[in-house]
């Protein structure tokens, strides 16, 4: 970050792992519009969730399938965290990036959107053979995992897709 870039224009990917390590919890800025999700409130709850969730598969020995399942959302982080340090590196406008832009947004509907669909699916029909504590937990967990994913998708596709649309719609009206 130190290299190719100021460490205020790389901000988010900063916070991000300060934040999910856990040691962000108050960090503010002024570069952002959704500073509780992006600095480390967000991202510190979102992990204590998850270790939790994971934390509770792994002591009562039950649901441990299920856990599997939302590491699957793992492998489109890849991709996203990729897509980070291409932009880190300024190489945002070359074929790297887009090639990454399009598997990214692939990977993202796949393994985080289909999986987070399928366990919320598993969580709702197997209701009744949860332990009320297991299935508040996952639930909760399900509600933060599924707002995040929506945020993030929009701001993918505004970032990575919709953007050349429009400032092509931009040079049309200056000319």
């Amino acid at each position: 970050m130190v290299l190719h870039q100021k460490l205020s224009q790389s901000w988010e990917l900063l916070f991000h792992h300060v934040g999910v390590s856990g040691l962000g919890t108050e960090l503010k800025t002024e570069q952002t519009q959704w500073p509780c999700e992006v600095l480390g409130r967000g991202d510190t709850r979102l992990w204590y969730t998850v270790i939790t969730c994971f934390g509770l598969s792994v002591l009562s020995c039950r649901f441990v399938g299920f856990a599997v399942v939302a590491l699957l959302v793992e492998i489109n982080s890849v991709f996203l965290h990729l897509r980070q340090m291409l932009r880190m590196a300024d190489l945002a406008s070359g074929t790297h990036y887009r090639l990454n832009s399009i598997v990214n947004l692939g990977t993202y509907v796949v393994f985080r959107i289909n999986t987070l669909a399928w366990m919320t699916r598993w969580l709702v029909l197997n209701r009744d053979n949860v332990p009320l504590v297991s299935y508040t937990v996952g639930s909760v967990g399900m509600a933060i995992m599924t707002a995040m994913n929506i945020v993030l998708f929009c701001r993918l596709l505004r970032s990575d897709f919709l953007k050349s649309g429009a400032r092509e719609g931009k040079k049309e009206k200056e000319m």
